[in-house]
């Protein structure tokens, strides 16, 4: 079975840091695109951001930049969202997904959840004094 699985969510502070985990097993993902959805009450799921199979290209959502990192360790197979400087509009359940048909890194691509393959169970992050 291929599968990813999320950790790292929680409650948080507004202005607190957070960093989720995906860990893969089943498969090697290292050759996927790799990425992180969101999804909040009543809302559409939305991109937050992707990295390539390299690491050498990532790319986020405006809402993000500058305070969430994308990583990831092939190794380990697991890839990482650090999020700092966190608001209370970032609450939502976090999804780790893979992509096995993204062959170029272009953001209309990697930021569309239709384009990936495999999906974690969602880890919970809520920004709240």
């Amino acid at each position: 079975q291929e599968q990813l699985v999320e950790s790292g969510g929680g409650l948080v502070q507004p202005g607190g840091s957070l960093k989720l985990s995906c860990a893969a097993s089943g498969h090697t993902f290292s050759s996927y695109v790799m990425g992180w959805f969101r999804q909040a009450p009543g809302k559409e799921r939305e991109f937050v951001a992707a990295i390539s199979y390299s690491g050498g290209s990532l790319t986020y959502a405006d809402s993000v930049k500058g305070r969430f990192t994308i990583s990831r360790d092939s190794a380990k197979n697991t890839v990482y969202l650090q999020m700092n400087s966190l608001k209370p509009e970032d609450t939502a359940v976090y999804y780790c997904a893979a992509s096995s048909s993204i062959y170029y890194f272009d953001t209309q691509y990697v930021s569309a959840a239709l384009h990936y393959d495999y999906w974690g169970q969602g880890t919970q992050v809520t920004v709240s004094l």
